[in-house]
């Protein structure tokens, strides 16, 4: 090689090694590769975690007649969704769950969000009220899940108030704190351009805690579907509840599981709808800090 060319070689050397460098960095520009280097991630923790019960399972380092198996349970829930339940087919089980669910949720969520900005306005009822609201909180849900037992019945109202039960509290306490969070200079300026009670509530202080109260909803639903299967377990004669009920009282872990999949299922869809609502009710909110490491 003459003396030009190896020059040249030594110049395009460093730029080699400069563009090699700045690889991730571009990658990481890109749109999407975050969240695509998320999904794999994602799933390569489950196909890891599957695979060493499935292989912890058929080895016998864990007793599959206590513990299930991935195999067994997707066995499980096709044989459920072929040829239906002990209670009649899985689709009527699973809508039963949702209905005492969704109805649940709405009930407590309403509930939680009237009473709370309802305290957070009034500063003398809310100290009146505080140590009963205290002491009901204190009391274990499922008690009261018994108690709706005895006095509403097994049919649906005893799962619908259990589930609500659970609900009220957390969406109560966010959105009271939310009033409570208000900007005081924003609501003294909405009093100076002659905004009554009722328009400071509803165009001031609900949607300055509309961020606290959307919060609390992403943890309510999934209280609303534990308190439905709770309700269900006291004594049903439908619902998923039921089914892994009747599962665990013949000592069956793979229809134990199989139902904590379906509502494991539902869970996840019922979040995305949340996480879909949120970003469409408040799309004032500016994007969170987030960190750019990856």
């Amino acid at each position: 090689m003459n003396e030009a060319g190896r020059r040249v070689t030594e110049r395009s050397a460093p730029a080699r090694t400069a563009a090699a460098t700045d690889l991730p960095a571009r990658l990481r520009r890109r749109p999407g590769w975050r969240q695509a280097m998320v999904q794999g991630l994602r799933a390569l923790t489950a196909v890891v975690w599957i695979g060493s019960w499935e292989l912890a399972a058929r080895e016998h380092w864990v007793d599959p007649f206590f513990f299930g198996m991935p195999s067994g349970i997707a066995q499980r829930l096709a044989t459920w969704a072929t040829e239906g339940t002990a209670l009649g087919p899985l689709w009527e089980q699973v809508v039963v769950t949702m209905q005492e669910t969704v109805l649940g949720f709405l009930v407590g969520s309403a509930a939680g969000v009237v009473a709370g900005v309802l305290l957070g306005r009034n500063r003398l009822l809310a100290d009146v009220l505080s140590p009963y609201i205290k002491a009901a909180n204190s009391i274990p849900r499922v008690v009261l899940g018994a108690l709706f037992a005895i006095s509403l019945g097994l049919d649906i109202k005893s799962k619908v108030a259990t589930a609500a039960i659970l609900v009220f509290f957390v969406v109560f306490f966010n959105a009271f704190q939310g009033v409570r969070e208000v900007d005081r200079d924003l609501v003294a300026n909405a009093r100076i351009l002659g905004a009554g009670s009722r328009r400071l509530t509803t165009e001031v202080v609900i949607p300055s805690a509309l961020s606290w109260i959307i919060a609390s909803l992403h943890i309510s639903f999934g209280l609303a579907l534990v308190g439905a299967v709770v309700g269900e377990l006291f004594g049903a004669t439908e619902g998923v509840g039921e089914l892994i009920y009747n599962a665990e009282h013949n000592f069956d872990a793979n229809g134990v599981f199989a139902g904590m999949v379906l509502l494991a299922a539902v869970a996840l869809v019922a979040e995305a709808l949340m996480t879909a609502l949120e970003h469409r009710l408040i799309r004032w909110r500016p994007n969170p800090v987030t960190d750019m490491s990856i």
